[in-house]
């Protein structure tokens, strides 16, 4: 005659399976390191599904550039550096109408157009370029419209009122003939500076 006993039971910490009682059945997989795929955990044979996630799409991790308005914004941080820099000339300018040459207001113009440039276009081969384009543009502008400011206050002193956006308009040539009377190696030297800060802090800037 046989009787069914039940199996022996092992303590809880002998059983590799043995889990707290709470009332409710439980998996004798429940405590498997594998299960849940946790990050981290390696199934047999050394597998690891956690190391093979997919990778998190590009838009999420990086904002997206848009060289358009990278060169728009370029253009209009170039024309305000090209104003600063007229009005620096024009306060430092005598009565007369000679004034001193401050060679490192050139270089300022290019690390601004530069920053900008790199920070809201990212990384793209044209922008450098452009760059070099705009900060010879805004130290080439900021020079005219400079002397064209002296040469306006110089008029006001001798009791002529012109402004001095209608002397850069109306008497341009003689303006251009003024920069190049002016513009001396160490004129080109600070523009040479300006063009090389363009690119290099837009790449710079961008990375």
């Amino acid at each position: 005659m046989s009787a069914n006993y039940p199996p022996p039971q092992q303590p809880g910490g002998q059983n590799p399976y043995g889990q707290p009682q709470s009332g409710q059945p439980q998996s004798p997989y429940a405590a498997s390191p594998y299960a849940g795929g946790q990050p981290g955990a390696q199934a047999p044979g050394g597998f690891n599904a956690g190391a093979y996630a997919p990778p998190a799409p590009a838009g999420m991790t990086q904002q997206q550039k848009n060289p358009g308005v990278a060169i728009l914004v370029g253009v209009v941080a170039m024309l305000a550096a090209a104003f600063a820099y007229a009005g620096i000339m024009r306060a430092m300018a005598k009565d007369d109408g000679s004034y001193t040459e401050v060679g490192y207001i050139a270089l300022a113009v290019g690390l601004l157009v530069g920053a900008v440039l790199g920070k809201v276009g990212g990384r793209n081969p044209v922008l450098p370029v452009v760059g070099v384009v705009l900060a010879l543009l805004g130290v080439f502008l900021g020079e005219m419209m400079g002397l064209s400011m002296i040469a306006s206050h110089y008029a006001s002193q001798n009791g002529l009122d012109i402004s001095w956006f209608k002397v850069l308009t109306d008497h341009g040539g003689d303006v251009f003939k003024q920069w190049k009377h002016d513009f001396d190696v160490k004129s080109f030297f600070f523009l040479a500076i300006a063009g090389v800060e363009g690119f290099v802090v837009t790449r710079r800037v961008a990375g």
